[in-house]
């Protein structure tokens, strides 16, 4: 089997190297070997590989700034999902796509079900939306993973942002009103690594194709993620000054930011649990796994 990746320096697409390696050839490509912002090279890469799966990690994710990039954000998250839809339909290949709980508002009480109309606030919402309809419609063998908060030992995070600023501080001023479970790159790369492997043994035409909410077990809030990993640092003997208790709570209104983030992130993976029979574990195993690697 021949698995093409992109985005490989990224938090999944790093992790999606290791977890893929044992089923097969993988070709792993970051944007100084193919920019996802440019169509043509997308598919001359994808043409020159000719692989069973491919597997798209790889997005524009700099929220903040995509609303005043939008044509970049719209290119990357967008434009490329639709070539490589096409170039993996041509080939009659599996795709693998990773999209966001920014699809939605936010505004849901519960946790939000993959049947739940998206209404994205965002520019960044937006266009991971638009490259979902992409997908969708230009290739039915795809899988598109919904997920959030995500958090690995590689590239930049949430948690590591804590530990650099608590480091450097003696109180931090959290949001604590935004809810949603943090993921870790690890837990995604394993998942997809599951299902390439029972797409390859259940075959393309038994295999359960779709859109799925994929996260960590439980949910938090910003602050008390913030608090976990200051508590967890400390407990290892990671020299901060600020303590659990230093780790003040933050309105979202009391911080604005140039895109609206979704009050309520939680996504029920009810569905991919059912589906695949897989157990998702709660949010604290990953992130402890992930501060192991990096304190």
């Amino acid at each position: 089997m021949k698995i093409l990746v992109t985005g490989k320096n990224g938090q999944v697409g790093f992790e999606l190297l290791r977890s893929l390696a044992p089923l097969g050839v993988i070709i792993g490509v970051d944007q100084a070997e193919c920019d996802l912002a440019d169509a043509e090279a997308i598919r001359a890469l994808v043409r020159s590989v000719e692989p069973d799966v491919i597997v798209n990690p790889a997005a524009y994710t700099a929220v903040d700034k995509a609303e005043s990039d939008a044509e970049m954000a719209y290119a990357v998250n967008a434009d490329a999902a639709r070539v490589l839809g096409e170039e993996a339909a041509r080939l009659g290949a599996f795709l693998v796509h990773y999209s966001t709980d920014y699809v939605f508002d936010g505004a849901k009480d519960g946790a939000y079900l993959e049947s739940d109309v998206p209404d994205p606030q965002s520019v960044y919402g937006r266009t991971k939306l638009e490259g979902e309809h992409a997908i969708v419609a230009a290739n039915p063998r795809h899988m598109i993973l919904r997920t959030s908060w995500v958090v690995g030992a590689h590239g930049g995070n949430f948690a590591k942002t804590m530990l650099r600023l608590a480091a450097e501080r003696d109180r931090l001023d959290v949001v604590a009103d935004q809810f949603g479970a943090p993921t870790s790159a690890a837990l995604l790369a394993d998942l997809t690594a599951h299902l390439v492997r029972q797409h390859a043994a259940q075959g393309p035409e038994l295999f359960p194709y779709g859109t799925y909410h994929v996260v960590a077990g439980g949910e938090t809030n910003w602050c008390d993620y913030a608090r976990f990993v200051i508590a967890q640092a400390r407990a290892a003997g990671k020299p901060l000054q600020v303590t659990p208790e230093a780790v003040h709570p933050l309105s979202t209104a009391a911080y604005p930011t140039p895109a609206k983030r979704p009050a309520n992130s939680k996504l029920d993976t009810s569905r991919f649990r059912d589906t695949f029979g897989l157990h998702l574990p709660d949010w604290k195993e990953g992130v402890r796994h992930v501060l192991q690697q990096i304190l």
